[in-house]
């Protein structure tokens, strides 16, 4: 441990410092999306993520919203762990044949009104899975959908896109 120390006071600091990065396109959209919020759900939208069956890469972008870049709480914009809680359900994936009463049950969970978003490729159409004996296919054959966001995974820029758009056709 010694020798570590002796090492890091002889080197000094070699690290260089953080450039303040800014995402114009992402502060506009967030902006838009938060006078939508603020103007017809005071102030905050909550949304219940459900995965039914896809293969993660579609969360895995949702859950960089709540990171400290995208940071989608400062728009007004939270995830919720109860769909009893729930305005909006963001269903990613093909819905598998397991899943589907599940899905079934958190629609029925949700209160009154609420939209669907299916996010990604897989929920849109059904992906490469399609229907078969293990998947329904689009969440729209289990589902209302009352938005699609396309991608494989959507950006969450694209994310915010979709939620801004969703709003506005509302």
């Amino acid at each position: 441990m010694q020798g570590i120390l002796t090492k890091i006071v002889k080197v000094g600091l070699i690290t260089e410092r953080v450039k303040p990065y800014t995402d114009d396109e992402l502060e506009h959209t967030g902006t838009a999306l938060k006078a939508h919020i603020d103007r017809r759900f005071a102030g905050s939208l909550t949304i219940r993520q459900l995965d039914a069956g896809s293969c993660n890469g579609c969360e895995l972008e949702i859950h960089a919203l709540n990171n400290a870049f995208y940071d989608i709480e400062r728009f007004g914009v939270h995830f919720v762990a109860s769909p009893r809680h729930a305005d909006v359900l963001l269903v990613t994936g093909p819905v598998s044949r397991h899943m589907q009463v599940a899905a079934l049950r958190v629609y029925t969970a949700t209160p009154d009104p609420k939209w669907v978003v299916a996010v990604g490729t897989c929920a849109a159409d059904g992906g490469e899975f399609g229907v078969s004996y293990a998947s329904c296919g689009a969440v729209s054959n289990v589902l209302p959908v009352d938005a699609v966001i396309p991608g494989c995974p959507p950006t969450p820029l694209a994310l915010l896109k979709g939620l801004l758009t969703l709003i506005r056709r509302r």
